[in-house]
């Protein structure tokens, strides 16, 4: 099987090459720094409020961009884990017709 470009994938209409594994680091690069974007908003929104509000934020802003970036982790890796699923199901498939071609020779 011949190996595409990026654009030669991206444009690829029988989606025979997957562009998602190559990519996704960059998914999550993007995440981490909407996530860190979202606490830092929260943060300085919570800080202008005074009082119990900026308590809050101090307190919440970085949980909830842990729990924002461990999420997108997980979510990521069920995603990889799938198109590594495809990967070794195509690799099995393959295995299995090469034994049945031997086994009938």
């Amino acid at each position: 099987m011949e190996v595409k470009g990026f654009f030669g994938s991206l444009f690829d209409f029988s989606f025979t090459e997957f562009i998602t594994p190559r990519i996704i680091k960059l998914l999550f690069v993007l995440a981490i720094i909407i996530s860190g974007i979202a606490a830092l908003v929260m943060f300085f929104v919570g800080i202008v409020q005074g009082g119990a509000g900026a308590l809050l934020a101090i307190i919440l802003a970085p949980l909830l961009f842990l729990i924002y970036v461990v999420g997108a982790r997980v979510w990521l890796e069920l995603i990889m884990i799938m198109f590594r699923i495809a990967d070794n199901t195509d690799k099995l498939a393959e295995r299995g017709d090469t034994q049945a071609v031997a086994d009938q020779g």
